[in-house]
């Protein structure tokens, strides 16, 4: 069963994200607190641990949320899915938006380890039923 591995949120754009608690999401803005935020189609990045993990076989000690990640999830792969996918996390419901983007260039993971992940393997959603995420809550993929 997929389930979320660590919730995080950074309070500037442009920097790593750290672990909290929790994360409330409200639909139309994203997650409360954090500088992606917005009416946008980014209000929520998604990262598979297992993404993260084939840049830890380099450099083991990279720490949750090094790739700007909100929700850092396990057991499923979530560059695979479509655009439009629903994923319910936790009480939540989310909607695929983007898989991948463009890099910052002056990304600071690159600039470390020579490479990042996110771009290639990080997708982002929207907030469609709002509500609180913890770690260890479930994931599912929700039928149309």
């Amino acid at each position: 069963m997929a389930s979320v591995v660590a919730v995080c949120i950074s309070e500037e754009k442009g920097t790593a994200k750290h672990p909290v608690e929790l994360i409330e999401l409200k639909k139309r803005h994203g997650i409360l607190g954090d500088a992606h935020a917005g009416d946008w189609h980014r209000q929520v990045s998604l990262l598979a641990t297992e993404s993260v993990d084939k840049m830890r076989r380099v450099f083991p000690d990279i720490p949750v949320g090094a790739f700007a990640e909100n929700i850092l999830t396990e057991g499923l792969q979530l560059s695979a899915l479509p655009v439009g996918t629903k994923l319910a996390v936790g009480k939540c419901l989310l909607e695929i938006t983007q898989i991948g983007k463009e890099c910052h260039k002056d990304c600071a993971i690159r600039r470390q380890v020579g490479d990042c992940v996110m771009p290639r393997e990080g997708v982002f959603a929207i907030v469609l039923t709002e509500g609180t995420i913890r770690p260890g809550d479930a994931i599912r993929i929700e039928a149309d």
